[in-house]
């Protein structure tokens, strides 16, 4: 028997969380040092959790700025803050 499209989508999209290059991450000590060095020269004074997203990527909660606010940090593969978006 052929399966139909739809059981093949099913198949897929029941596999695909439990791909390991599609999970989140928490970052290596390096990795953490060099986030955590990034957001202190850029004024951060604290911030939650930090984990890689879209292979590379890293996303960083609750940032507080210079400001005194609450961000939402995305930082490329170079460890570059590439947007910030108010919490």
């Amino acid at each position: 028997m052929i399966p139909t499209r739809s059981t093949l989508y099913a198949v897929v999209l029941t596999l695909l969380p439990a791909s390991p290059l599609l999970a989140d991450r928490m970052p290596s000590p390096d990795e953490r040092a060099r986030i955590e060095s990034t957001l202190r020269a850029a004024g951060f004074t604290s911030w939650g959790e930090i984990e890689s997203e879209d292979g590379g990527r890293w996303e960083v909660e609750d940032a507080v700025g210079p400001d005194g606010r609450r961000y939402e940090l995305k930082l490329d593969d170079t460890f570059a803050i590439i947007r910030r978006e108010p919490d």
